[in-house]
């Protein structure tokens, strides 16, 4: 199956220069959603992993589905100020801004292998930043697993050279 034809894009959104990639096209469709889910599935399959997190908002998505199919614990990395309890902080650079993003101090055991799921890699500073908070958490990052990959983003090449495990589903240009 194609994914892309799932995929709607944007143009000037979130603002200007900006060609966002939508998944909620994909997510609609039943046929395109299981599709994907089983592929993150066989992905998965190659990583061992003792949890799997999510990064806010649309990796929920993906990740739950994982969780639920891998009878693995969901870790959920939320934005600033969503978590009630103590937690992990780490603050990074968008493509258009800045942001924050948090973990419950007591979601990750020491040396727990931690696999993350997000919809999209594009400069790779949400993605470095997951990585960061789950490792002041005292865990390892098992891999990543995304929807898209902006290829001529360094996103993906920054992970790889940190050796981290990274796959993903379908392939667009960022620009």
């Amino acid at each position: 199956m194609d994914l892309k034809q799932y995929i709607r894009s944007i143009p000037d959104y979130p603002k200007k220069g900006i060609l966002f990639r939508d998944i909620t096209t994909l997510i609609k469709e039943p046929k395109a959603f299981n599709f994907a889910i089983d592929k993150i599935i066989e992905i998965s399959k190659k990583i061992k992993f003792d949890k799997v997190s999510a990064i806010e908002s649309r990796g929920f998505v993906f990740a739950s589905t994982v969780s639920y199919f891998t009878k693995k614990p969901l870790i959920l990395l939320r934005k600033k100020n969503k978590l009630p309890a103590e937690r992990h902080s780490i603050d990074f650079k968008l493509e258009y801004g800045e942001a924050t993003i948090e973990v419950h101090k007591d979601s990750i055991k020491k040396n727990e292998k931690i696999l993350i799921i997000d919809d999209l890699i594009a400069t790779g500073g949400t993605a470095e930043a997951a990585a960061k908070l789950i490792e002041i958490s005292g865990g390892n990052v098992a891999g990543f697993i995304f929807i898209i990959n902006l290829f001529d983003l360094p996103g993906e090449k920054l992970l790889k050279e940190k050796n981290y495990f990274t796959e993903s589903l379908i392939e667009f240009p960022g620009h």
